[in-house]
């Protein structure tokens, strides 16, 4: 099917393929206002740029979480992002794109780090000071992986360290477990 806005067609995970129009449907079917796009990497997905503005267009509160290495330039500037910047342990530093730092805004923009070990620590600590981060996002948030590291050791780390940051934990694991999917 094709979205009567753009005359493109979006794709779910599963190769089902669907319209924008469609999506907007089962959006609307939910009766929330807030909407986040998320998921491998949304942006890298010819349609969500489309889907983005659509939901906008209809006054969604809308977040987008994106890996970070492709630029948030086109994104729509009413919605939210949620930038996760790559840290050494995750073996995909290098593709951070650092422009998309410049663009975060600090009323709406979010940045998060994915910490497995100290040296990935010095890396966020870094970036956050080199960027700024601190006042150029509405927060900077710093996620343990997962069996990683030492919760307690982490949180020590953050709290010496008298940045403005918060630790965030990945709920759905600890709820429902580190395999499950779609919750």
């Amino acid at each position: 099917m094709r979205c009567t806005w753009c005359d493109s067609e979006y794709t779910f995970t599963g190769g089902e393929h669907i319209s924008i129009d469609d999506v907007m449907k089962q959006v609307r079917d939910f009766g929330c206002r807030l909407v986040e796009v998320t998921g491998g990497e949304p942006l890298a997905q010819r349609e969500a740029l489309d889907l983005v503005r659509c939901l906008c267009d209809e006054s969604y509160e809308v977040l987008i979480e994106t890996g970070g290495y492709i630029s948030t330039e086109d994104l729509d500037q009413r919605a939210g992002v949620i930038l996760d910047v790559k840290c050494p342990a995750s073996g995909e530093a290098e593709r951070n794109h650092w422009p998309n730092l410049m663009r975060l805004r600090p009323e709406m923009d979010e940045v998060k780090f994915v910490i497995a070990d100290r040296a990935d620590w010095d890396f966020a600590r870094h970036v956050i000071q080199d960027y700024d981060l601190e006042s150029r996002a509405r927060s900077v948030l710093i996620s343990p992986a997962w069996e990683q590291i030492d919760l307690s050791e982490l949180a020590n780390w953050i709290g010496e360290s008298g940045m403005n940051v918060r630790m965030q934990l990945q709920m759905h694991k600890y709820v429902w477990g580190p395999d499950a999917r779609g919750v």
